[in-house]
This record gives C-alpha cells, structure tokens and sequence, in this order.
C-alpha cells in the first residue's frame, strides 16, 4: 500500500477576510501557521515518510507545505511547484468578498459558481499579468475557471507527475488548494458531477488515502 496525502494550506488573509481569492497570492494569518504546525503534528505521529512534495506557485500553499515538512523532520525532500496546482481562477470575483457577492449576484447564483462543476464566475477584462507566469505559454493563465476548467490541467499532473510515483510505491505529499483538492478527490473517488458539490475540504486537515498497485483506494482517512 502506497500513502497519497492531500493538505489544503492553512488559513490565508483571504480566508479570514472571507474574500475570494483564486490565483492571487494571499499569505497565511498567524491561524494559518499555527493550522499547518498542527497538520504536520499529526502526521508526524503517523509516521508517514514521503518521498515527493507538490504544490501551487501560491505563497499560501508553500508556507504550508514548508511548515509541514519542519514538522516532520522532511524538510529536505524535494518539492515541485506548479502553476498546475493553482487554486481554481475566480476571475472578477477575486477580491470581492463573499458575502457582498451574494446581496449583488443572489446566493442562488454564487453557489453555482462556488460549488457546481461547470459554473464559470464573471470572467476578468484580461488575464493578469505576473512574472512567475511569464515563462510559460499566455494561455495558462485564464480569466476565470469553473472547476471542470480547472480540472483539465490538474488531473494531467497527477497523470504524469504523481501517480508513475504512487505506482513505484513512494508516499506523497500534496499541498494545495480546496478547488485544487476537490478536483483531485473528484477523480480519484470517480464523484459525480453533481456529487461534487457537496465535497469539502477543510483548512490543513490532512486526508491519508491508502492505495493499491491499481491506483484503487484501499482506505480514507482525514485527520
């Protein structure tokens, strides 16, 4: 049996403003650290060693997993980051708190785009320019995403870059993003479109997946 743990980061500022966030790069709140010491506590008692660490470009995200693997005693294991990882775009919601959209949009219409499958939110005037973007192709960077959108770039990561990993049999860490993460879940539990909706994943609570030679899951368990 080979472990594949998912992290969402800790709280950011975004979080604890209740703001949508996406791609821009909100830190982590004093709440938010002392979450991801907590996640890497927990882990630490199970044992776990991994081999291979992923995350987004986003500040929240690696803190988090740079907090984790001090907790652990892994701080030296090497760590991928991807724009592929990214929290899902919310376009011209980002910065925009949540509350305040749905007295604009109606709660009926902001759940669709937070938690349905194929809502895309209001789309940007253009993408956003940042550097940490500017070596690859302008098409990655979108305007706003609905999760199926986001999805189309995460699961080939895990095709690629995660799962050969998982089949060699070496545990792995992933810290991310709740949409990134619930894409992620989506896939690997074969969740339906509609059934998505209902999936949360919390600040920093990890989830251990025990899985077969097949990639099947043999066991869940979020801590």
């Amino acid at each position: 049996m080979t472990k594949l743990v998912l992290i969402r980061h800790g709280q950011s500022l975004a979080n604890q403003e209740n703001e949508y966030t996406g791609w821009s790069d909100s830190p982590l709140t004093a709440q938010g650290i002392r979450e991801a010491k907590i996640a890497g506590e927990k882990l630490r008692q199970t044992g776990i060693v991994f081999e291979h660490v992923h995350t987004s470009v986003l500040q929240r995200a690696i803190k988090t997993a740079d907090i984790v693997l001090a907790e652990l005693g892994q701080s030296y294991l090497p760590l991928t980051k991807t724009w592929r990882l990214n929290e899902r775009h919310y376009g011209a919601l980002r910065g925009l708190n949540k509350d305040y959209t749905r007295k604009l949009y109606g709660k009926k219409q902001v759940a669709l785009w937070r938690r349905s499958f194929d809502a895309v939110p209001p789309l940007l005037e253009k993408p956003q320019s940042d550097r940490r973007y500017q070596r690859y192709p302008k098409t990655i960077v979108p305007r706003a995403e609905s999760l199926k959108q986001a999805s189309a770039r995460i699961i080939p990561y895990w095709v690629d870059h995660i799962a050969p990993r998982v089949l060699q049999g070496k545990d792995q860490l992933i810290v991310a993003h709740g949409s990134t993460l619930r894409a992620l879940i989506k896939y690997l539990e074969a969740i339906s479109d509609t059934g998505i909706d209902g999936v949360e994943v919390a600040n920093a609570a990890p989830i251990i997946y025990e899985l077969d030679e097949k990639l099947q899951i043999i066991s869940k368990t979020t801590l």
